[in-house]
């Protein structure tokens, strides 16, 4: 079983709105409204793979009241810890791209776009969060790797990451930590089996020198191994065995929300099967891909997986 956790849950709202008017009134052409927050994109990604999952983390009020009822609607096992204060919203907003008026089946003008909303999340008690990180030992038991993902909610200790890696890290489970800001910096400490950044994040937490520095600053701080994700450049990974970068052979348009969560799915099931890092990457990178050509977050396209993934080369 792959336990993700997921601190600041939210229920994920998508607007697809076919060209937008920021100054107008818009109509939206269809709404997506799911259980959301990176860790539950994770799992999604993950269960649809074919693998257990467990989701955890905090949620409540109204807004956690519908996020647990979409986990179990989808199927997803979850043992949320519940606190007072509502869990928050996030919207996405997305535009496909605009095609020339009048013109059947003619080529988009414009690219897509897409702006995302988040909410700041609710306010976490200290006993709250105390239950959270009893909930997450207990789950040790079981667990065969746990991925430790997304922001914070108020009130939770600003190293809470590395407190949860370091309790895995002690029942000897393998743990992916992705972060911003931080929870970022504070990571290695807990001793995680592998760092997960983008490039902007990574260069916010490490802003001397280029990735592969700021990599190796991260492993220098107690991270095992740092895998990088740059987008359409592909990966950066700076592990024990060596250097590796995935080369991706084309850029995929779309909606790159929950692209990075679908790539730590990978990267999961990389440490429960103790694959070669080659292997990996390859797949998480395609995962990653994937998701892009995907409509919601927790989501990927078996078409655009199955046609990028042999093509991707390791260097």
């Amino acid at each position: 079983m792959i336990l993700t956790v997921t601190l600041n849950a939210a229920l994920d709202v998508t607007y697809q709105v076919p060209c937008v008017d920021w100054d107008g009134v818009n109509r939206v052409a269809t709404v997506h409204r799911r259980a959301g927050g990176k860790g539950v994109n994770v799992a999604r990604v993950l269960a649809a793979l074919g693998q257990d999952v467990l989701v955890t983390g905090l949620a409540g009020g109204p807004t956690g009241q519908a996020i647990e009822a979409d986990l179990q609607r989808a199927g997803l096992p979850h043992a949320f810890v519940g606190i007072a204060a509502d869990s928050r919203t996030t919207l996405v907003v997305a535009d496909p791209g605009r095609t020339e008026p009048g013109v059947a089946n003619s080529p988009r003008t414009a690219s897509p776009r897409t702006a995302l909303f988040n909410e700041p999340g609710p306010e976490v008690t200290a006993a709250e969060f105390g239950r959270m990180t009893g909930r997450f030992t207990d789950l040790m038991a079981t667990a065969e790797a746990v991925v430790i993902s997304g922001s914070l909610p108020r009130g939770v200790p600003l190293d809470a990451y590395a407190t949860l890696a370091a309790i895995a890290a002690e029942h000897g489970v393998p743990a992916i930590v992705d972060a911003d800001g931080e929870p970022l910096r504070h990571a290695p400490g807990g001793r995680p089996s592998i760092v997960k950044p983008n490039a902007q994040e990574l260069a916010r937490a490490v802003p001397e020198g280029g990735p592969e520095e700021g990599a190796q600053a991260l492993r220098g701080r107690g991270a095992e191994s740092v895998v990088v994700s740059m987008g359409a450049e592909g990966l950066l990974a700076v592990t024990p065995e060596g250097i590796f970068r995935a080369r991706m052979p084309y850029k995929v348009e779309g909606n790159p929300t929950g692209a990075g969560d679908s790539l730590v799915a990978g990267l999961a099931l990389g440490l429960v099967e103790r694959s070669p890092w080659p292997e990996r990457l390859t797949r998480a990178a395609a995962l990653g891909a994937a998701a892009v050509a995907a409509p919601v977050a927790g989501d990927f396209d078996r078409d655009v997986y199955a046609d990028i993934h042999p093509r991707i080369v390791i260097v």
